[in-house]
């Protein structure tokens, strides 16, 4: 994307400056602090329930900060309702797969394309040539994606009925649809085997490449995150207690103690 939006001060995309968020009387995120540069991919770990969904969903709208602000290059993302957030050029995966049963893998994808939807029952009517040009754009930008994920093989199979592997393809491929400068992987591993892990590894880079995205990536596999990601924060209790190099910031003593007892894998 030459043509993106110039990055802040030292290149930065995302800040995030003293978040805190509650949850009745429990504190998920305690006076958090990341910025994130331009064309990173950036490594969020730490063990269940140190706060990493938690911070990615103040990041996108769904649980705003109660304390701290959120900058995506000049504006400020607090407040905004998710779909706001979306607008903004920031899309997301989920943990647990999010995608709509009984409708086809071209389908889902397809609906990566709704925050640049403008339905209207009037010019459909009286301008059915508008309306039909707009979704032939819309196609044309999926079938790019498909092809930059190999999913041509299965782009009219009903999404349920393809491999768990196969659909976190899909929902990346929904995700790298609606165009995004800033792109959220929350566990895009989880499930998969080391085959899948592979494949998955290898889109997630060569859709960074191709598209010129930034990616802050949440995953448990270790040894993921240390072959592609460029700087880690790692999250404990809701607060940061690492940051730098990957293998710097999981190796730092802090993280190591966190482990203790658990392996990677649960990290």
């Amino acid at each position: 994307m030459a043509d993106q939006q110039a990055a802040g001060s030292g290149g930065q995309v995302l800040v995030c400056e003293n978040v805190s968020r509650w949850f009745g009387g429990l504190q998920a995120l305690k006076r958090i602090d990341v910025a994130i540069n331009q064309g990173e991919i950036f490594g969020l770990v730490g063990p269940n329930g140190s706060g990493k969904t938690t911070l990615v969903n103040a990041i996108t709208g769904f649980y705003p900060p109660q304390e701290g602000i959120i900058r995506f290059y000049d504006s400020t993302l607090n407040g905004l309702k998710p779909y706001k957030v979306a607008m903004q050029g920031i899309a997301r995966t989920f943990q647990n797969v999010a995608l709509f049963k009984g409708m086809s893998v071209l389908d889902n994808i397809l609906l990566g394309r709704h925050i640049f939807m403008r339905p209207s029952a009037l010019a459909s009517l009286f301008y059915w040539w508008w309306a039909q040009k707009e979704e032939i754009a819309h196609r044309e930008k999926a079938e790019e994606i498909i092809d930059l994920l190999q999913l041509e093989s299965v782009r009219d199979e009903p999404v349920d009925v393809i491999p768990l592997g196969m659909q976190k393809r899909v929902e990346l491929a929904r995700a790298l649809c609606a165009e995004p400068k800033f792109l959220v992987l929350d566990e895009p591993m989880a499930g998969m085997n080391q085959e899948e892990k592979e494949y998955m590894v290898r889109f997630i880079l060569d859709a960074q490449e191709a598209l010129g995205l930034t990616v802050l990536l949440i995953e448990h596999h270790m040894d993921v995150v240390t072959a592609i990601c460029d700087r880690v924060v790692v999250l404990n209790n809701g607060e940061k207690i690492a940051e730098g190099p990957a293998r710097e910031a999981i190796n730092d003593p802090a993280v190591v103690a966190a482990y203790i007892g658990k392996s990677h894998d649960a990290a």
